[in-house]
């Protein structure tokens, strides 16, 4: 049995809580957060995906405590969950990579890609398990897109374009664009970083975008620039209106073949082919965040560092990220250096 504790319990805390609660190989030994409330279950945050946050786990079984940094000095812990606001990533990841921790860090891994690098380097030397939980990457629909560009079922790529939008999710971290990055970092990042898991990363971006909730880019527009490729774009914002409802999509055009994607239509993955008749693609009920934390918990269990997404992978997105912010801030092209 594999005992698991989290820091932080709100949104993402509670999702990665109820994916540990479904699973029989695992047990969460401990809890962390400074909020009583949160540590004792009586105020719980809401996800602004359906499936997030459903209160599947029992509070009472796990010893709570209020400062995370205790919960990584724990020796019944082996597995150390920061689900964090993004600007204390780097210290509490430092913390437990350092005590030999296997360790998972909710997206992005740290605020910049600077203090990113110094985690990816740190982890290299542990002997703990480290993985950046980057879900598009395990998601249902975009797993299966990742196979169909990677073994060329339907010819080369020839246009993709992903959209990210929603109304901005509140609160005082999300409020603070030096804190969270706006929706560039936070939201945006998802499909920038499927993107580099896609296609590799692009030589170059054009990026255009505004602030409205926060000083930082809260919409932004980006055109990822390969050789072989001739049209990568991403929309991604948290700018909408509010009650404007959560929407994640995308529509990749093949040599021999169309894929659409729109979450919660009736049919989220359709396929289009010359000559017959629209095809829906059947796929795994579960979400990413299930499948991204079975996949991490199998390499615990394997004793093999992770591949399909590596703290040096989430690094380099977020260079990708600062790439778009410094196009949107200059309103011309800017060269990625990965």
């Amino acid at each position: 049995m594999i005992n698991v504790g989290v820091i932080g319990l709100g949104m993402m805390g509670l999702t990665h809580l109820d994916a540990y609660a479904k699973r029989d190989d695992v047990n969460v030994v401990a809890i962390a957060d400074k909020d009583p409330n949160r540590l004792s279950g009586k105020v719980k945050a809401v996800g602004n995906v359906v499936g997030q946050a459903q209160g599947g786990f029992d509070f009472s079984k796990a010893k709570g405590y209020e400062e995370g940094m205790d919960l990584i000095r724990s020796k019944r812990v082996d597995v150390v969950d920061i689900c964090l606001p993004t600007h204390m990533h780097l210290d509490y990841a430092k913390s437990a990579i350092r005590k030999g921790k296997h360790v998972l860090i909710e997206k992005p891994l740290s605020r910049t890609s600077k203090d990113a690098m110094k985690l990816a380097k740190l982890a290299e030397k542990s002997k703990g398990v480290s993985m950046c939980a980057m879900c598009m990457r395990f998601w249902p629909g975009w797993s299966w897109l990742k196979e169909a560009v990677s073994d060329k079922r339907y010819g080369k790529v020839l246009a993709a374009q992903f959209r990210r939008v929603a109304s901005h999710p509140g609160g005082a971290f999300y409020a603070n664009g030096e804190l969270s990055g706006g929706a560039i970092l936070d939201l945006h990042i998802h499909d920038t970083d499927f993107i580099h898991f896609l296609f590799g990363p692009p030589k170059a971006v054009s990026s255009r975008g505004y602030s409205k909730v926060t000083t930082a880019v809260d919409h932004v527009v980006t055109n990822y620039i390969y050789d072989d490729i001739p049209l990568v774009v991403a929309e991604g914002s948290w700018a909408m209106a509010d009650k404007f409802p959560f929407s994640m999509a995308y529509t990749i055009n093949f040599e021999q073949a169309t894929a659409v994607y729109t979450m919660g239509s009736d049919r989220p993955l359709t396929l289009y082919r010359p000559g017959q008749a629209p095809e829906k693609v059947e796929l795994d009920s579960r979400m990413g965040y299930d499948l991204e934390i079975e996949y991490f918990i199998n390499c615990i269990k394997s004793g093999t560092k992770p591949e399909t997404v590596t703290l040096l992978d989430a690094a380099n997105t977020i260079k990708i990220i600062e790439a778009e912010e410094k196009s949107v801030l200059n309103g011309r092209p800017v060269n990625v250096k990965v």
